[in-house]
Formats: structure tokens, sequence, C-alpha cells
């Protein structure tokens, strides 16, 4: 089936979902959670001929965790599905009820967008997570993930379709292309009839391409070059197991640390608790002139350095003289993703605070924070770093837009 025929069946989905009662769609989601749980053998099966495919291909090691499903990873998506399911409804919303001079009745309603495209890399977990977000919110989705996830993919989307048979929705609310060639994906991007909102998950690469050559809308989710700040009256081990949490409880996933910047004055003595930190955990590290003077081991950093986004357990360190200059690093290297400061000092918080332009701003706070389901938005559909419509971690109400109901008594226009 080519993709004008899929488009086609996804929109006349779309018209059908987002008129479906709240408790048939929470039905349908804790029956996909349900669905997840009872098929986590096959699931993992799926997952083991992704990886093993992944290791012959000579993945990093980065990406093979990307990659992974665990028994526990496999639950953790059920409860993302369930805290969905158990949000409020973000359709029907009243947003604005006011009568017009004319006497005509305005509200202004939340309503589901429509077809929603998910162009996504090597995260089987994003499959599951777009698939609960877009049918929570009234939307049928598109999702096409890379084949290095296929078959984990398949085996996740099959756990969605049989919760949908279940409550008689049609299977096309959720479809996972299979594998479109090159010239089939732009074109289906191009065709601004063949969805109403393209949403790219994946590396900067990916987002740029789909940014660059989509002719439908699309909400860019950015690459994380996230930074900590760290200054002179911040608690030092309260800094160095922020650093330790932000770069190494995971570090291939785009709310990881990448740069590290250091108030000069006080870069010595935060170095030498961190530096045995960083070796303990294997993180190899790019630094300035000044950082490689106190810790010689350190490989010395460039410009190219601070605009690379690692995945991995590689980060870089950079001394500043103070707050206004971390803010000027951040400005000039980062991707509007998350940034902390680890700081006492009330001024330098509300200066950085106020005048770093990012989606998450966090202060004595790991930037691995930015997540949905941290915020409390059941899973993500991802993470914006754009200005319009949505920024941050997208949940329900990302995935809406509004309508105007107007109500008269045969009012006409003058």
């Amino acid at each position: 089936m080519n993709i004008k025929e899929i488009t086609a069946r996804a929109k006349a989905a779309a018209r059908l979902t987002r008129n479906l009662s709240i408790e048939t769609r929470n039905g349908v989601l804790m029956q996909f959670a349900c669905n997840l749980r009872s098929a986590e053998q096959k699931i993992i099966a799926a997952n083991q001929i992704d990886l093993e495919n992944a290791r012959l291909n000579g993945m990093k090691t980065s990406f093979l965790d990307r990659l992974t499903l665990t028994a526990s990873s496999i639950e953790a998506i059920a409860t993302g599905v369930e805290q969905t399911a158990s949000l409020p409804d973000p359709l029907h919303m009243v947003l604005e009820d006011r009568i017009l001079t004319s006497g005509v009745h305005l509200k202004k309603t939340s309503t589901a967008i429509g077809v929603i495209g998910i162009i996504f890399e090597s995260r089987p977990n994003v499959c599951a997570d777009c698939a609960a977000l877009t049918f929570k919110s009234g939307n049928a989705c598109i999702l096409k993930g890379g084949k290095d996830s296929y078959h984990s993919c398949v085996a996740i989307t099959e756990a969605m379709h049989d919760a949908l048979r279940k409550y008689g929705v049609s299977k096309d609310a959720v479809i996972l292309l299979e594998h479109p060639d090159h010239a089939e994906t732009q074109a289906w991007i191009s065709d601004r009839n063949s969805m109403d909102l393209l949403i790219p998950r994946g590396s900067s690469r990916l987002i740029r391409s789909v940014v660059d050559n989509a002719r439908v809308p699309v909400i860019e989710t950015g690459a994380g070059i996230c930074h900590v700040y760290v200054d002179e009256t911040a608690d030092l081990q309260m800094a160095v197991n922020i650093v330790i949490n932000a770069k190494c409880q995971r570090p291939s996933v785009c709310n990881a640390m990448e740069t590290l910047l250091i108030q000069k004055c006080t870069a010595e003595r935060f170095l030498s608790l961190l530096a045995p930190a960083l070796k303990e955990h294997g993180v190899q590290v790019f630094a300035d002139e000044y950082a490689c003077s106190i810790i010689p081991s350190f490989e010395k950093g460039s410009e190219e350095n601070w605009n690379t986004e690692y995945n991995d357990l590689i980060m870089n360190i950079v001394t500043v003289e103070g707050v206004r200059e971390a803010v000027n690093h951040i400005e000039n290297h980062g991707t509007h993703h998350s940034e902390s400061i680890v700081s006492s000092d009330e001024n330098a918080v509300s200066y950085f605070m106020n005048n770093v332009d990012s989606a998450c701003i966090y202060h004595n706070v790991s930037t691995r924070f930015t997540d949905g389901f941290e915020f409390g938005l059941g899973a993500e559909i991802g993470i914006s770093t754009q200005k319009m419509h949505a920024r941050g971690p997208m949940g329900l109400q990302a995935l809406t837009t509004v309508t105007y109901h107007l109500d008269g008594n045969g009012e006409c226009c003058k």
C-alpha cells in the first residue's frame, strides 16, 4: 500500500477518533498497557532481533542503550500509558466563553489536530508514547521509526491494535509505516494534504533534514546541548551529585548534560572533587586551557566540542568569569533545551533564570528532569525547543488546537 493510501486511511480514522468518548479513549489505553505487559516476552524477543542487527552494523554503545527494551523498561512504558489514561480529557475544554457586541455567543474550545506524523529513530518507547498521547488527544498518528527499531515497534503497535480492536476502533488510528524509501518519505513530508502536523524525534541531523525538507507544519523537537553552571557560592558536593547525574545516569538521552560551566574562582576546588568521580564513571572530558591546567588528564577542547551533542560518556568543561559569561556561552552554543545553575547567590540565580533562553531552566536540579513523565504529563510526544505553539516536554495539550463555536439568533453582519 502506498503512502497516499495510508494517509487517506489515517484521515478517515482521525474523523472518528476525535469524536470518541473519553471513556472509550481511556479504555483503549488501559487495555494497551495491559497488552504491553502480557506481550513482554514477545516485545523483548523482537527487540533482541533489532539489537543483534545493530551490533552487526557496528552501532555504538550509546545507540544500543537507546534501542534496548527490558522487562523494567516495558513496565515503565505501560505505567506511562496508564498515567496518560488517568489525565483529564484535553478535548472540548472551554477556553473562552463570552457574548460579542453583536449578541453572538462565542465559545473557544480545544479540539484534536487531526493526523500527526512522527518520525523517530532508535528508541522504540517513542512508538508507545506517541500512540498513547495522540490517541488520548483524539488524533490519528502515522509513525515512521528507524529501520533499526522496526521489529520492536511492530510488536508494540500490535499491542495497541489489539486494544483498538477490543473497543471497536479502527486500527488506522495508529499506523506504523514499514520501510518507505527515501523518495516516498520525501513525498510524504512534502505533501500538505498528507497530515496536519509533523514531529521529528531524534538526532540533530534527522530534525534538520525534516525541518529543511517538509512542507507540512513541523514542531521542532531539538537536540540537547544542555549545560550546568556551577558558581562560587555553590554547595560543591551538591554540584558534584548534579553533574554526575546529569551526565552519567543516562548519557544517551537529549536531557543529559553535555557542557559543564564553572566559575573560574572555584574551578580548582570543584574539579578536585569532580575529576575522581568522572574518572570512576569513565567519562571522557574535553576542556578549555584553564581547566586542563588544573587536571592535565583532560583533553584540550575547541569550539567544535562546545557545539557537539555527544549522547555518550563524553562531556565538555569550560571555565567562565561569572554568570553573565555563562549565559553568553549557553546562548552561543546551546540548543534552547535545558540548562541548570548550581548556586546559593540569589542575584546570580535570578540573572540566570531571566536571561537563559531555553525551554527548561533549573536551579540546583539535574537537567535529567526534562521529561514528560517527570512533569506529570504521562508520556511525552517530544521536547520542543521552538517557541511557537508548544515548548518543553509536550503532553496532551500540545496535541490539540482550538475551534470557535458561535451561537446566535439570526444576527447578521452590518
